[in-house]
């Protein structure tokens, strides 16, 4: 693969805003555009927040409603939009704050692998990297982010490429994060070796996955199912996760956390799905999924070249 075949991939995807179900949603966000405001009060904290109620006009206000109401369901955030709170189905900010004493990014090349709607880079922002750039293939990811970005008027760059693309891009990383993304890969060795293969010498990695517990070398591999998600393919157990990573050509790997999602961090709200986490697990049991097994448990590590 080489930049041709990349360039090819971008107006592949591209054509998809063309799209019946998409189509609205593009035009939801050009009308959106329209609004721009002269020294618009940002805030990236918790709620990536921009504007005050005050900045728009009932006309205005009208057509950010519209353009939020179009881009549902918003899964990662949350974000208070012109004062208004946009309670996204992730708590991301949860997750972000627990990783973010565990990396130093100033002045770094970075990459965001699964990046959804931008949320976590737009976060990174406080620290200074040189340039971040989002890999998301997904095109409801991308109006997302570009209705958010329309307003807080980053640099960053968003591809909607992904991991199998990032060891071809036109340039490495010094940091990359993938998080929430390995369990989606039928072949989780593989995807680690092309975030390898996309480092600077000395780069690092920061993602976290699905875990099971036990000492054994051994993943949980779904029938069908995992939590009613339907694309998850391997859930390691730590042990595990340290062979893929040495397989893959990573050394030092480091465990930072693990945590049991709960409802506080996942859940519905009139921005998302109608069902979330509490509809995804066993009723009688939670340490259970619906389908039987060991309820959701994340593993956060970072790992060396």
């Amino acid at each position: 693969m080489n930049k041709n075949d990349l360039d090819t991939i971008r107006e592949r995807k591209e054509t998809s805003f063309t799209w019946k179900n998409y189509k609205p949603m593009q035009e939801a966000i050009n009308k959106a555009k329209t609004i721009n405001i002269n020294d618009l009060s940002i805030d990236i904290d918790n709620y990536i927040s921009f504007g005050k109620e005050s900045d728009l006009s009932e006309k205005q206000k009208e057509i950010i409603h519209k353009a939020k109401e179009a881009l549902i369901p918003w899964r990662k955030g949350p974000f208070r939009i012109f004062g208004e709170d946009l309670e996204t189905e992730w708590r991301s900010d949860i997750k972000y704050n627990l990783i973010k004493n565990h990396f130093d990014i100033k002045g770094k090349i970075v990459a965001d692998v699964g990046c959804n709607n931008g949320y976590y880079m737009f976060r990174m922002l406080e620290n200074n990297p040189k340039r971040i750039t989002g890999f998301e293939p997904a095109p409801l990811s991308k109006l997302q982010f570009d209705f958010i970005n329309h307003f807080i008027k980053s640099n960053i760059n968003f591809e909607m490429l992904g991991v199998e693309h990032i060891e071809f891009y036109e340039h490495k990383f010094d940091f990359i994060f993938m998080l929430g993304v390995l369990y989606h890969r039928p072949n989780p060795i593989g995807a680690l070796k092309s975030l390898k293969k996309a480092l600077n010498k000395n780069g690092e990695i920061l993602i976290d996955t699905f875990m099971i517990d036990g000492e054994d070398e051994v993943s949980l591999t779904p029938n069908e199912r995992y939590s009613k998600i339907p694309n998850i393919y391997f859930i390691p157990t730590i042990p595990t996760l340290k062979n893929w990573l040495n397989r893959a050509g990573f050394k030092n790997m480091e465990v930072i956390a693990t945590s049991t999602t709960n409802k506080e961090e996942q859940r519905s709200t009139k921005w998302t799905f109608e069902q979330s986490l509490d509809d995804y697990l066993d009723p009688k049991d939670k340490s259970k999924t619906i389908e039987g097994y060991p309820a959701p448990k994340r593993l956060y590590v970072k790992a060396y070249v």
